[in-house]
This record gives structure tokens, sequence and C-alpha cells, in this order.
């Protein structure tokens, strides 16, 4: 058939192949594929896998392209991003996709970066880091060997461990070079003296110069920090006062203003709130109690970051609105007993009992991962052991996930660490 010919006879059954219901153009495609050779087959089959796999990515406008990928989650993306080079790229530059997905896993997420590839690399970061905690490889321990007798006090602030022993030293450590000071005699040196019971806790802020301590003889003490001089001797508790801490407050209240400073102090049974400043007379705002009988008692595990209080029992956390007073929730660690508060964040929470180191997720309220831990020399008001860096409790960044984790003092006079292991 001549070329003018052919190309007539086409149009004419072009014409009249559009004008078919489906089902007759079915029929007509299965009579010229029977009709078809092995050249005309080979040809059907190659150019029917191009129609078929048409690249939506490349097609859509990018727009679409990042509402569609939204739906997907992130496991199933990478895979994606080995589709092709032109997936990858449309893929990694998805920012909102990959924030969060970061979010999800509990990881900080600073807004003002926008740099698209930023993103992706976070979350592999970020998975990498999730999955070591899952798998209880995120940990590495060590020790610190130089006292010769007990160690019944330890402080942790800014990367550096102070120890104090009854070999009557105090050390000072540099917990990521493991290096360390003694403090000699000659060196300026401050004394609070006049408790009558023993001091189970202290805590001080350097812009007030002021320095708390609490006491087995029922009183807190607020020092001048610069003069050692008390300024004055809280009074209500009628049990030992275990636990200080010492915070600026972040929530407007009837009783309290942004800024304001406050002291927190727990015994037995009772948490108190004392407002304290530039005023260092102060009168209690408000007692804190899990049970009116006393059948619940505290252990001296307080935290609080100026938003939140929260505290340990033996049925769980108890978590207070600082604003309101009231219990927002009480979290009980699931078939475990005795474990005790360490640190709590906006993302997850420290806990610890006699064998292992837990981290739970708060939005799950579930133990996501423990490290064990030694037959570390027990305390009842709990000077003998700390959580270090805990800024990663807000959430991961990649940044606070380095560092010191734990401190407990050892039988043999060490102090036994538990810290950040690098990145993979």
């Amino acid at each position: 058939m001549e070329k003018k010919d052919f190309e007539a006879w086409l149009d004419n059954i072009s014409i009249t192949f559009l004008s078919l219901t489906d089902l007759q153009k079915n029929e007509t495609l299965d009579h010229l594929i029977s009709l078809s050779g092995a050249v005309q087959l080979r040809h059907l089959s190659n150019n029917l896998e191009i129609l078929l796999k048409r690249d939506f990515l490349k097609l859509l406008p990018l727009e679409l392209s990042f509402y569609l990928l939204k739906w997907l989650d992130p496991q199933t993306l990478l895979t994606c991003c080995l589709v092709s080079k032109q997936w990858n790229k449309v893929i990694s530059a998805c920012t909102e996709v990959w924030q969060t997905a970061c979010k999800n896993l509990g990881w900080q997420i600073d807004d003002s970066v926008q740099d698209p590839l930023h993103w992706k690399k976070v979350y592999l970061k970020a998975i990498s880091r999730m999955k070591q905690l899952k798998d209880h490889e995120a940990f590495e321990t060590s020790s610190l060997i130089g006292h010769s007798a007990r160690v019944y006090a330890l402080y942790y602030k800014d990367g550096l461990l102070c120890t104090g022993s009854d070999d009557l030293s105090a050390k000072l450590w540099d917990v990521s070079t493991v290096a360390c000071w003694e403090w000699s005699s000659g060196a300026k040196t401050q004394h609070f003296r006049g408790h009558t019971g023993a001091v189970f806790s202290v805590d001080y802020n350097d812009e007030l110069d002021i320095l708390v301590s609490g006491s087995a003889d029922f009183t807190v003490k607020v020092w001048a920090l610069s003069t050692g001089t008390c300024l004055n001797t809280l009074t209500g508790h009628t049990e030992w006062v275990t636990k200080v801490v010492l915070q600026k407050c972040k929530v407007k209240s009837l009783m309290h203003s942004p800024g304001d400073y406050i002291l927190l102090s727990a015994d037995k049974y009772e948490i108190k709130i004392w407002p304290i400043g530039r005023e260092i007379n102060c009168k209690c705002l408000k007692t804190l109690s899990v049970s009116e009988d006393r059948s619940i008692s505290l252990q001296p595990r307080l935290h609080f970051d100026g938003k939140y209080i929260v505290c340990s029992s033996a049925l769980g956390l108890y978590q207070w609105d600082f604003a309101s007073y009231d219990i927002l929730r009480v979290i009980k660690p699931p078939d475990f007993s005795n474990v005790s508060l360490l640190g709590f964040g906006e993302i997850f929470a420290l806990l610890f009992d006699n064998r292992y180191l837990y981290i739970m997720d708060l939005r799950t309220e579930k133990l996501i991962s423990r490290w064990p831990l030694p037959e570390y020399r027990k305390s009842k008001r709990g000077s003998s052991f700390l959580a270090g860096e805990m800024s990663w409790l807000n959430g991961l960044n990649g940044q606070n996930d380095m560092g010191l984790v734990f401190a407990t003092s050892m039988p043999d006079h060490s102090i036994h660490l538990v810290l950040w292991k690098e990145h993979g």
C-alpha cells in the first residue's frame, strides 16, 4: 500500500475506532493482537511499558507533588528516593515531610533552617539515634577513680561533676575527658553552717547570690552565696527536707508572674512552694501532696522547669500544672515497681530503679529504652545518684545527645558514669 493510501486508511480506521464502545475497542485490540507476529508483539510490549510507567513526579507541578508525598510514611519515601535522581531531588526537597517525621521521633525543630536537604539529613540522623535507643545501644559507661572513701555527695553543672567524700576531699571532674582537679585548702571556699541535722540537698543561683539547702532538721535555709551568711530559715516541714529546687517561673497565676524565682522544697509527704528573690523573707505560697492521710509517700526525686512540677512516688509520677497547682496526670510506668524519677521534659522522662536506667516517651507513656546499671550505692535521700545533661528531654536535636546521662557512687568509692555514645 502506498504511503498516501496508508495514511488515509489509518485516519478512517482511527475515526471509526474512537466511535466504538470500550468493549468494542477491547475486542478490536484482541483481534489485532491475534493477527500480529513476533515483530509487532515486541513493538507493542516496548511501547506499553513506557506508556504505563509515566513519571508522575516529573509531570506534576512541584506543589502538587509535595502534597501527594505528605501521605507517604518516611520509610516509604526513603525507598522512593532510590527510583531516580529526579525522584530523590523532589522528595529530598519536601521540607515539611521531613520536619514532621523528625517531630514524630521526638526531635527538636529549628524552623529558621530552610535548606531543603538539611531536614532529610536530620531525619536520617534522628532515626539512627532512636534505633540505638530502641536497641539499648545509645549509651556507654565509664568510671571515675580517685576517692579513698565513700562518695556521699554528687552535683553536676555545665559538664563538670563535683564529688564529696568521707576521705575529707572534694573533687571536680570533667566528665568528657575524665580529668580531675582537687580543691586544695588554699582554694577560695565558702562554708554554710547552721543546720542542726544532715543536709540532703542544695541548689543555688548566681544571679540572686543565693544558695538554698534542705536538711534533716525539717528546715530550709537561704544563704548568701558570696558570704555564707544565713539570710532566712523556712519552717513548716514535719519530715526531713530531702530535695530543694530553685528555678525561675515561666507561667502567670494569682500567686506568681513569669520571671519570678520560686523555691520548691520536698519532704516525705509534701512539696512546699516559696516565692524567693531580692526579698528573702517569704511565706509558703502552697503545699502540695498526693494523699491527705499521708498514705502515699513521695520519693526525693523532684523536677521543676518553671511550668510543671513533677515528683515520683511508689504509685508513679505526679505532674502538677504550676499555674493552677492542679494535678495534670499520674504516669504509671508499666510492669515496674520502685521506679524513680531522674529528669522530666516535654518529650522524654529519665527514670531508674535498682537494675536499669529507663527512657519513657511521655507522649505515649511507654518505655522506649533501658540501660543496665551496676550494684550502685543505695541512698534513701537520693544524694548518691543524679542525672547529667537534661536538655534532650525536651527533644533531641543532634547536638544535645552527648555528655553525661547518669552518675552514681559505687561501693568501691568510684563514680559510675553513663554517657551518650557518639553518633555512628
